[in-house]
């Protein structure tokens, strides 16, 4: 059970459930001042994009269990007194051609609509989020948010955006790419690390580049949002659990991310599960979770990453 603790007088408390390839999440915040202050968040892994790749289909199976969390989410947000949910769907839901399943088969099992929402409002989202409760002043940040589909990126000083996109990166859609052996073999990852490097200079980094060049100066942080980030940290200071005020802020260099891409892929997938820190039902994903955020650090000449637990349900439950 969830202990209840009701909304302060004038206090409005809203639900986001979020829909992504890999797995659905929910928050519960109250608004105050401006500001969002969580009261509960959960995550379920459903793999709403698992087989997904081969022809942009979402599997009856995946749709079910992925309708079924949403409704139990839905609940748990009721019980804590928010209003009706806000309902998002992000990477494999925009490039579905059957995206129209999932959407009724939430509609029938709990009555919601469901937002499939474009890439460029995920990005603004993203941002807002992660700037939230950040002492930025006028530094220049890149803000990462890596899913099972897709990774945004936003380029951006205080509360202005220089540049962003949406781009088909993510941890779900590269291990179907790239499925390793178990365990896996030096040559995959350094296929792998490859493969992502050429990915990042032909899609990401020319429009950064424009970007910073004209403003004249380099980003010197990433900041990372979402579960590969907060697992970085997680496993960084052995967090058996998500522990949000010891993730907040967390301080990683290339250097301590590709020590944990090299610890990773000598592991055979029944090792990865007792990583601590890394939770066992995304032991497959994060190899490739890891591996991207190397590449972006690397290939981008970036000198730290920064961890933040805020992110796209931030500003969705801030936006209303």
């Amino acid at each position: 059970m969830n202990p209840v603790v009701p909304p302060a007088s004038g206090v409005v408390r809203r639900a986001v459930i979020d829909i992504g390839t890999n797995s659905v999440k929910l928050l519960v915040a109250d608004v105050v001042g401006g500001r969002v202050e969580t009261v509960l968040e959960r995550s379920e892994q459903t793999r709403l994009g698992s087989g997904f790749y081969t022809d942009y289909r979402l599997r009856t199976e995946n749709i079910a269990a992925t309708a079924r969390v949403v409704a139990e989410f839905a609940s748990l947000a009721q019980e804590q007194g928010s209003r009706t949910p806000r309902v998002i769907a992000t990477s494999a839901a925009r490039e579905a051609v059957n995206a129209e399943e999932l959407l009724a088969a939430i509609q029938q099992i709990v009555g919601l609509h469901t937002e499939v929402i474009s890439g460029d409002q995920e990005a603004e989202w993203v941002y807002q989020g992660a700037m939230q409760g950040l002492e930025a002043g006028d530094d220049l940040f890149l803000v990462m948010d890596l899913g099972g589909g897709s990774t945004e990126f936003i380029l951006g000083h205080g509360g202005h955006q220089a540049t962003r996109c949406s781009v088909k990166l993510g941890t779900v859609r590269w291990l179907e790419r790239m499925p390793p052996s178990d365990p896996p073999i030096a040559a995959e990852l350094e296929s792998c690390r490859a493969d992502l490097r050429e990915f990042i200079a032909k899609e990401v980094e020319p429009l950064l580049t424009v970007a910073w060049n004209s403003l004249g100066r380099r980003p010197g942080c990433l900041i990372g949002t979402g579960g590969t980030s907060t697992i970085l940290a997680r496993m960084e200071k052995r967090l058996v659990v998500h522990d949000r005020q010891r993730i907040e802020g967390t301080l990683l260099t290339p250097a301590q991310v590709r020590a944990r891409v090299e610890e990773l892929w000598r592991l055979p997938l029944a090792r990865r599960r007792e990583v601590v820190g890394l939770p066992a039902n995304r032991a497959d994903v994060m190899l490739f979770g890891a591996t991207i955020y190397e590449a972006v650090l690397e290939q981008l000449r970036i000198a730290k990453l920064r961890v933040s637990a805020r992110g796209l349900r931030h500003a969705v439950v801030l936006a209303g």
